[in-house]
């Protein structure tokens, strides 16, 4: 199959949404599918065209950003060229350009997927709420033209204000989580490098920034170091320059300078280095704080690294720890009811842990990319017999 797949960032920008994209697109184009890729060059140090993991990256030059958004008035001329070429168009919401790529795809009679990741709440702010707007009214032009909209959990598309109102044409795929087993020497390691033996470590793997609850797990410490006082906190992932979360890290600076003693920020990780991280985890954290989150991959990969977890009662990212029982989930934007988590978690860590392969049963990148390969088959099979 010829697979288009349109998203506004691409790696290496690091999202959630990135991620998915990302390994979906790697076992694709490994399974002998051709897969594009069209994205923004959000920094111009990127190519404009480039082939990775056997996957063609087409980036379209940006001539302004608005709020976390981007403006690419030359899109339209590639979105035409590979919606012709393309057996499927698969795009990814929340995204300005689905819209005017989905009607494309029904001009030139291709079967369109749209995957919703998330419902999108941009900070408060004139400019913020045109986009919001002008975004939400785009992404329900793209749901007109799709043949199907995958929803990571049912939960979490009969809870989205976007997602139910298309119910009719909602298909639910897991997302695909990996995660290579620990390696005993590099958690060795990893432990040597940040002191950590003897030490309480709670992990939490995001981005900076306001949706990821950061200031909750802060709030949370007093009660936690009242009961373990060498506890600590490893936080994984961008945490400087992080695209339209300078005002949200600012806010927090004097939090972290408080409790410099307790909190550590480790970067950006390889998976070698995330599961040596999540080994080295004690209970890892999602404190997230609203529906721009909708399931949370890290958990998973958390619980396949032998390692419970804590998140947020949030449609969509309950589901993980439902499924497994491996964590507990608290009210969302409640640090006391966060710690309280916590601690019931490390106090019985045993009884939250389960064994790996029983993880994988439920979620992993084969299996969600065998789910994708059959309905874009049966698109095109339901395309061939004339739609």
């Amino acid at each position: 199959m010829k697979i288009f797949i349109a998203l506004t960032y691409y790696r290496p920008h690091i999202s959630g949404l990135t991620i998915y994209v990302e390994r979906l697109a790697r076992v694709l184009a490994a399974r002998g599918h051709e897969v594009q890729v069209l994205t923004s060059r959000y920094d111009p140090a990127l190519p404009l065209f480039e082939v990775r993991d056997g996957v063609k990256i087409r980036r379209v030059p940006v001539l302004m950003r608005v709020s976390k958004g981007v403006i690419m008035p030359t899109i339209g001329l590639w979105a035409t060229r590979l919606a012709q070429w393309a057996d499927v168009l698969w795009l990814h919401l929340p995204q300005f350009d689905a819209a005017g790529i989905g009607l494309r795809g029904r001009l030139f009679g291709k079967p369109v997927v749209l995957t919703y990741h998330c419902d999108i709440r941009l900070p408060p702010g004139l400019l913020n709420r045109a986009a919001n707007v002008v975004v939400h009214l785009m992404d329900h032009i793209a749901a007109r033209t799709a043949d199907v909209i995958v929803a990571y959990t049912e939960d979490y598309a009969r809870h989205s204000p976007y997602l139910s109102r298309y119910m009719s044409k909602v298909r639910v795929i897991p997302p695909p989580v990996e995660m290579p087993p620990p390696d005993p020497d590099r958690v060795a390691a990893f432990r040597r490098q940040w002191h950590l033996d003897g030490q309480v470590t709670i992990g939490m793997v995001a981005r900076l920034a306001a949706e990821k609850g950061v200031e909750y797990l802060l709030e949370a410490l007093p009660r936690i170091l009242a009961v373990y006082p060498n506890a600590r906190v490893l936080f994984a992932g961008p945490y400087r320059n992080v695209v339209g979360e300078a005002a949200y890290a600012r806010r927090l600076q004097p939090l972290f300078e408080r409790y410099r003693d307790h909190w550590s920020f480790v970067g950006v990780l390889d998976p070698a280095e995330t599961a040596a991280f999540f080994a080295s985890c004690d209970v890892t954290v999602l404190p997230s704080i609203n529906a721009t989150e909708s399931f949370g991959l890290v958990q998973v990969e958390s619980m396949l690294c032998g390692t419970p977890v804590v998140a947020s009662d949030l449609p969509g990212v309950r589901v993980p720890v439902a499924t497994t029982g491996m964590g507990r989930t608290v009210r969302p934007r409640d640090g006391q009811a966060l710690a309280g988590a916590i601690l019931e978690v490390l106090s019985r860590r045993e009884a939250y842990i389960r064994p790996r392969e029983e993880i994988e049963r439920h979620f992993s990148t084969g299996r969600a990319a065998d789910a994708y390969e059959v309905l874009f088959r049966e698109l095109l099979g339901r395309s061939d017999g004339g739609r």
